[in-house]
């Protein structure tokens, strides 16, 4: 087993093809440190705690956006919904300001940190990052933040990503005794 794992890893597009198989659920995270705000697309979200309520998230290392998440006191996590693929294509691109026009974001009491208008749910944290909270593993950094307040849309599907393209989840039917039907 080492053997294989050091003489003869996987290559990068191998790896990116294997992955591209998983379904992932597709954030905005967004900071405010001052004036300035900051925020990307992520997929490697997700839940690590639940006393006390923790998630987490991986950044680049070379992500523009790192360097204010480093020291920002709190950041959003916004799960977008399913119809917001556009807001996701806005913030995974680079060269322009995420920020502008402002008519699809309103500031959050705690720090007006931006919150997306109608995503499923909209998550304030304390960053973790300024007290030891981030970890280099590999070219990312894992970020790891503590929820203090939560809004969410009951109604909402969440976005999709795979395979380069976004969906929505849909839902299979269950049987009353609680066994999904259907092929």
């Amino acid at each position: 087993m080492d053997e294989a794992r050091t003489s003869h890893p996987i290559a990068p597009e191998d790896f990116r093809t294997a992955l591209a198989n998983q379904a992932a659920g597709v954030v905005v995270i967004t900071t405010r440190v001052g004036g300035s705000l900051a925020g990307l697309t992520v997929t490697s979200f997700t839940s690590v705690s639940l006393a006390p309520p923790l998630v987490s998230f991986y950044v680049d290392g070379n992500s523009a956006t790192l360097r204010l998440l480093r020291v920002a006191p709190f950041f959003a996590v916004n799960i977008l919904a399913g119809h917001q693929a556009d807001v996701a294509r806005r913030f995974a691109a680079k060269g322009f300001d995420r920020f502008e026009p402002a008519d699809f974001w309103y500031p959050s009491e705690i720090s007006g940190l931006p919150l997306v208008k109608g995503s499923a749910a909209r998550l304030v944290c304390s960053s973790r990052a300024t007290g030891g909270g981030v970890l280099q593993i590999g070219d990312h950094l894992l970020l790891v933040g503590e929820v203090v307040s939560a809004e969410v849309d009951q109604e909402s599907q969440p976005l999709l990503y795979r395979k380069g393209r976004f969906g929505h989840f849909v839902d299979h039917d269950v049987d009353p005794s609680g066994v999904p039907s259907g092929p």
